[in-house]
């Protein structure tokens, strides 16, 4: 299909549009007029990703002084593939129409886990054992040892690579995780490499969110990407968790006494160093007082760690001379680790800022504010010269310089908090150093500074008005889309109480209330009898759910459950819920049908998605609060009163909703496709939690829909449901749901889509 938006040849690999995906590309197409940023939500199942993919592309074709690259950043693998599969399909239908290849390159950007080729490293587990076991055969030093000493192993796929890949070009394509290990195999190339050289040249990229977002890894991968790219970042809901996290450091006693066995072997290695070849750490010396920096010297493969500060703090002078001998930086990182290890010994919890604390390093151990500042980057220098191998064991001494590093640049947006016991549970003293980041703005900022237009989108973004706050920038365009449906598809319900009148929720002081527990048994009871295949349940927490969990089977509701369908469980461990998910829709393809409990801010919540037969009904039970006692998130909550003017409530609500929203979300994957989303807590019929779920869900949910018991719900899915078992055709859906491109340019038809 072949579309005009506003004056711009639009090609759409389908043979039909939703009215939804038309809009979003009239609002997109403004927003990159304007140059502008965007915040796009757009229901979930309705072709998000083939509607920017297609729209950017032709802007980009069209205007290419503008725009000439796109960067789509996403959150898992699977959603990598599911944008490169879109990609690829588009590019068919280009070549279909225009009867020539295109000359256009797209690729996928992962870790080294998931594209080593190599026979031994690519059977490691840990993406940190696969990235030190990688360098320790790809180094420049490793590989000059090499040459002089046969036994000492490198990687031929990387060697081919140098000698030859910069001077080949790839050919054209779209090329995913899969393709380029293919391509690698064929030319006996390192697809990792290849792909982080294809980057600079590539017209799109697809990679995760950390790429951009976290300055230790941006400073490698995305340092060359021009002004002119649009920037994407899709499933974006979580967007301001992702930032904080990349900016944020946990230290423990434990941690801090593997960084003191790092610097006791980094002694040992810079003694034998002196005694083999002590030219070696005099080259670093003279190099450090001429301010050579090394990362401009240094070849691809020796990136041990960047600065995780964001570019424009690095200070551009040379390292202060009281670090630039090995030994005097050593005995300095000793001194600090000593203070650390002295401040974490303690009964009481301790909350600073960053100026308090350096202030009390200066006057405790006399260490200044400047050298810490190049602590980094004067670790990393060290762990060249000395040509280290195995570089992940350093891993803890690497955090605690990256601390020292943040704490010294930002004295605001960060906050500092000792608490003797690891978590609100333990009894056991093991003291913790929370380094937080309280301004998701920070890490984003260079971001929006950067590039002209910044496209954040998710099915879940309501409201929606939050994000600009938080973020802090001005988008050109922010809005919200409906969903136009032929049938009711989806069926948004709040059910407030049992049939025994007693109000159900999951507040604080009701939770433990065995009535309360004994009516959500008999909601699953009810929802398991009637409704068939999947359903999926999402509990506030995991403590909650384990505590329902056993009530439950005391009640015996359990067996009563599994007369109708299979118990699944998530848990904390991914293998386990891993195989729980694999058993969970084993169960529903077979017709046995199944029940899987899980968590919200769990992983089923936010990557798995229960299309069709695997999802018939999500059932809600509580309001997903974050645990409003943890002192991060107070310190999180009074920074955004006093410098966004956010309420504590505002947020917390905010927060708790999209957490909602992503959950019952889970359950419709498309418009042939049929849910239940139930509500089941009596404080989701407040307006300012009603009001928060998405534009989307919150047309279906009307009053009739609001306020139910448990019977009246039942009742309501039971006409429902017999309503859905109907055949849908693709006609009912034309003109309707589902457009023609002739039906498109009907006036009719768009004057009802924007009635809509």
């Amino acid at each position: 299909m072949k579309l005009n938006i506003d004056g711009l040849l639009v090609y759409m690999p389908y043979d039909f549009i939703y009215p939804e995906q038309y809009k979003y590309m009239q609002e997109l197409k403004r927003g990159l007029d304007h140059k502008g940023h965007c915040v796009l939500e757009m229901p979930s199942g309705t072709g998000k990703t083939i509607t920017l993919l297609s729209l950017i592309i032709a802007y980009m074709r069209r205007y290419p002084d503008q725009y000439n690259k796109l960067v789509y950043c996403s959150r898992t693998v699977p959603e990598i593939e599911k944008v490169m599969s879109e990609m690829k399909r588009l590019m068919a239908y280009y070549e279909k129409e225009t009867k020539e290849k295109q000359k256009f390159i797209g690729v996928a950007m992962s870790s080294r886990k998931n594209l080593c080729i190599h026979p031994d490293v690519s059977q490691l587990r840990l993406g940190k054992e696969v990235d030190s076991a990688c360098m320790n055969l790809t180094a420049s030093y490793i590989r000059e040892q090499a040459k002089e000493n046969r036994s000492i192993k490198t990687c031929s796929y990387y060697e081919q690579y140098d000698k030859n890949g910069r001077e080949e070009s790839i050919p054209y394509g779209i090329y995913n995780l899969e393709d380029m290990k293919l391509y690698g195999k064929t030319k006996h190339w390192c697809p990792y490499f290849l792909t982080r050289y294809i980057l600079t040249h590539a017209n799109v990229i697809v990679y995760s969110y950390h790429y951009l977002l976290d300055p230790k890894i941006a400073e490698i991968i995305s340092k060359e990407l021009p002004k002119t790219s649009i920037i994407i970042f899709d499933e974006a809901h979580n967007i301001d968790n992702v930032c904080i996290d990349s900016m944020s450091i946990t230290l423990t006693r434990k941690i801090l006494e593997r960084a003191q066995a790092n610097v006791e072997s980094l002694k040992i290695l810079v003694q034998d160093s002196k005694l083999k070849d002590a030219n070696r750490l005099k080259n670093e010396y003279e190099n450090l007082v001429k301010g050579l920096r090394e990362q401009a010297i240094q070849r691809e493969t020796d990136v041990i760690l960047t600065n995780p500060i964001l570019p424009e703090h690095v200070l551009q002078e040379n390292i202060p001379g009281n670090i630039r001998q090995a030994e005097h930086f050593l005995i300095f990182i000793k001194r600090f680790l000593e203070y650390m290890k002295t401040r974490m010994n303690i009964q009481h919890v301790v909350k600073e800022s960053p100026p308090s604390f350096l202030k009390d390093l200066q006057v405790r151990v006399c260490i200044e504010r400047k050298p810490l500042r190049f602590c980094s980057e004067r670790l990393r220098s060290l762990l060249r010269t000395l040509e280290t191998r195995d570089i992940h064991l350093y891993q803890p001494l690497m955090l605690l310089c990256n601390f020292a590093t943040i704490i010294s640049t930002y004295t605001k947006g960060f906050t500092l908090i000792i608490e003797p016991f690891f978590d609100s549970k333990s009894t056991v003293y093991n003291p913790v150093l929370h380094f937080t980041c309280l301004d998701s703005s920070i890490a984003i900022k260079p971001v929006f500074d950067r590039f002209q237009s910044v496209i954040i989108t998710s099915g879940t973004l309501s409201p929606i008005d939050m994000y600009p706050k938080i973020l802090s920038f001005t988008p050109a365009i922010m809005e919200s889309f409906t969903m136009t449906l032929t049938r009711p598809c989806i069926l948004p319900m709040i059910v407030t109480r049992g049939n025994d009148q007693i109000a159900i929720t999951s507040k604080f002081e009701l939770r433990e209330d065995q009535a309360v527990i004994r009516n959500y048994g008999i909601l699953l009871i009810e929802m398991c009898t009637h409704v068939p295949d999947g359903i999926v349940c999402f509990f506030t927490s995991y403590t909650y759910m384990e505590h329902v969990v056993a009530t439950w089977y005391e009640l015996g509701i359990i067996g009563q459950v599994q007369k109708y369908k299979l118990l699944f469980i998530e848990t904390p461990d991914s293998v386990e819920t891993s195989l729980a998910l694999y058993n969970y829709q084993k169960a529903c393809d077979n017709g046995r049908g199944a029940v899987l409990l899980s968590v919200a801010r769990g992983k089923v919540s936010e990557g798995v998605d229960f299309d069709n037969h695997l999802g018939r009904c999500v059932i809600m039970f509580g309001i997903p609060y974050v645990y409003t006692q943890s002192r991060i998130l107070q310190a999180r909550l009074d920074y955004l009163r006093e410098n966004f003017h956010i309420r504590e409530n505002d947020f917390l609500t905010f927060d708790a909703m999209r957490h909602a929203a992503q959950c019952v979300g889970r359950v419709l994957r498309g418009k042939s496709d049929y849910g239940i989303m139930i509500f089941a807590d009596k404080r989701f019929l407040r307006s300012d939690k009603r009001q928060k779920i998405p534009k989307w869900i919150q047309e279906y949910l009307t009053d009739s829909l609001a306020n139910l018991s448990i019977e009246e719900c039942v009742q309501i899915v039971k006409k429902w449901l017999k309503d859905m078992a109907q055949p849908l055709r693709q006609e009912d859906q034309l003109g309707i749901s589902l457009l023609t491109e002739e039906q498109l340019y009907s006036n009719e038809i768009l004057k009802n889509s924007s009635s809509r």
